[in-house]
C-alpha cells in the first residue's frame, strides 16, 4: 500500500478526522481500482488464452491433417516398393528353382548313368563268378563222375570175380 502524505492546507482545512478519512476514502478507491484492473486483466488473460487456445487448436488439427495425409502418402509408397519387391523376389525365385531343377536333373541323369555303369560292373562280375563256380562245378562234378566210374568199375570187376569163382 502507498504511503501518502497530505499537503498542510488540506491539513488544516479538513482536520485530523477529515484527512484520515480522507486517506481511507482514496485507499478503499485504489483498492476498487486495482480490483478493477485486475479483473479487467483477468478478463483480457482469459480472453487471449482462449484466442491461442483456439489459435493453437486449428493449427493442430491442420498439422494433423498434413500429417495424415503425409503417413498415407508414406504407407502408399512403403506398400509400392514391397510390392516391388516381392516381384522382384518373386522373380528370382522362379530363376533359382529353375535352375536348380536343371542342376538337379543333370545330377539325377549323373547319378542315372553311374548306376547303369555299376549294375552293369556288377552284372559282369556276377556273371564272371558264376562262369568261375560253374567250372569249378564241372570239374568237381567230373571228378566224381571220373571215381564213381573207377569205384563201378572195381565193384563190376570184384563181382565178376566172384561170380567166376562160384561158377
Amino acid at each position: 500500500m502507498a504511503i501518502l502524505t497530505v499537503p498542510k492546507v488540506l491539513r488544516e482545512k479538513l482536520g485530523d478526522e477529515g484527512v484520515e478519512a480522507l486517506i481511507a476514502l482514496l485507499n478503499e478507491a485504489a483498492h476498487h481500482e486495482r480490483d478493477n484492473l485486475l479483473g479487467i486483466l483477468a478478463e483480457r488473460f482469459e480472453r487471449r488464452v482462449t484466442e491461442e487456445g483456439k489459435r493453437l487448436e486449428v493449427q493442430m488439427a491442420e498439422l494433423e491433417k498434413r500429417l495424415d495425409h503425409r503417413i498415407t502418402e508414406e504407407v502408399s509408397r512403403l506398400e509400392k516398393q514391397m510390392a516391388e519387391l516381392e516381384k522382384r523376389l518373386d522373380h528370382r525365385i522362379t530363376e533359382e528353382v529353375s535352375r536348380l531343377e536343371v542342376q538337379m536333373a543333370e545330377v539325377e541323369k549323373r547319378l542315372d548313368h553311374r548306376i547303369t555303369e555299376e549294375v552293369a560292373k556288377l552284372d559282369r562280375r556276377i556273371t564272371e563268378e558264376v562262369s568261375r563256380l560253374e567250372v569249378t562245378l564241372s570239374e568237381r562234378y567230373a571228378g566224381l563222375v571220373r571215381w564213381m566210374f573207377i569205384f563201378w568199375a572195381g565193384q563190376i570187376g570184384v563181382i565178376a570175380a566172384l561170380l567166376a569163382l562160384l561158377r
